[in-house]
């Protein structure tokens, strides 16, 4: 019954959100294609519930990757970083969360909920530990436990712990709490970036296996 009325509220809340920030959403879809150019929205195959793929939708923060004049690159060149790739007026869309927004309609669509353990990148599936690898056993959500807890500025096995901790402990009062705690956090612009990194450095698992750089991925 309560994951029910869980799933009522996320439906209500994004509708309803959707409805209200139909204003703000317009206008942030108009900067970013003024200031970056099509496509206005980043879109990536992300894991859902059990691991299921679904494509999350944020608007776009960073330019696309150079690609030497239109030419493939060799495996001797890099594409620039995350920093470089940084506009300005996505780091500002950052600092407020504004490039989450679209995100409520994967809410309306049932592919995330409002908190939950947020969606990583679909390469980090076979790196997780049988533990960490839990953090799929609920829908994934925009905010999480883990979000306000550090958010990128925790280490990853402290991120990948906290949502674990999050799926043995859920319950509606606990969302109530993660929510308020997320207004503050995005007010106070806590844990954007991890130290040294303008987002996330990648995962590289409990394996040994490394996971290459995805010039495409926007994580947070």
């Amino acid at each position: 019954m309560s994951r029910a009325l869980k799933r009522m509220t996320d439906v209500m809340v994004a509708a309803l959100g959707l409805l209200a920030l139909a204003p703000v959403l317009a206008a942030v879809a108009v900067a970013v294609r003024l200031a970056m150019g099509p496509p206005m929205f980043f879109r990536q195959v992300r894991p859902g519930y059990r691991g299921r793929p679904f494509v999350l939708l944020k608007f776009r923060t960073m330019r696309e990757p150079a690609r030497c004049g239109g030419r493939p690159q060799s495996d001797g060149e890099r594409l620039a970083s995350d920093a470089a790739r940084l506009t300005p007026l996505g780091r500002f869309l950052r600092r407020w969360s504004l490039d989450e927004l679209p995100q409520l309609w994967n809410v309306l669509k049932g592919d995330l909920s409002l908190v939950g353990p947020r969606p990583l990148l679909t390469q980090y599936l076979p790196l997780y530990a049988p533990e960490q690898a839990r953090r799929h056993n609920v829908r994934p959500g925009i905010t999480g436990w883990a979000q306000v807890n550090g958010r990128n500025a925790v280490t990853w096995e402290e991120r990948l712990r906290q949502d674990v901790w999050y799926v043995d402990h859920w319950s509606l009062g606990l969302d109530l709490r993660i929510l308020a705690l997320t207004v503050i956090k995005v007010v106070r612009g806590d844990g954007i970036s991890a130290q040294g990194s303008a987002t996330m450095p990648p995962f590289r698992g409990a394996a040994t296996t490394a996971v290459a750089s995805d010039p495409s991925r926007e994580v947070s």
